[in-house]
């Protein structure tokens, strides 16, 4: 992600989760938007600001092929808590993105 941003710029890089949980989500977007909370991997105090959304998001779901997303997606869907991940990834945007 560190050397994907610094190629192409942080505001031409979106980082997409698929964490199982609100808690693991948010703990990722806080990782690549202010740095890693842990200070314990090579993100540790590296604000990266990376824009982060999660594969269960309305965004990021109307660009994927309704089949592929599907195949891909959909069991995974079906068994997490969707709206908890959403709100958890709307949440960190407002606390970790600076505008």
């Amino acid at each position: 992600m560190k050397k994907a941003a610094e190629k192409f710029g942080n505001e031409n890089v979106i980082v997409i989760l698929g964490s199982p949980d609100e808690d693991s989500a948010d703990i990722f977007a806080e990782t690549v938007t202010v740095g890693d909370p842990t200070y314990a991997g090579p993100l540790a105090g590296v604000a990266l600001g990376l824009a982060v959304y999660h594969i269960l998001e309305d965004e990021i779901k109307v660009a994927i092929p309704e089949d592929v997303y599907q195949d891909q997606v959909g069991l995974m869907e079906l068994s997490l808590d969707r709206d908890q991940i959403c709100k958890a990834m709307e949440s960190a945007r407002e606390k970790f993105l600076i505008s």
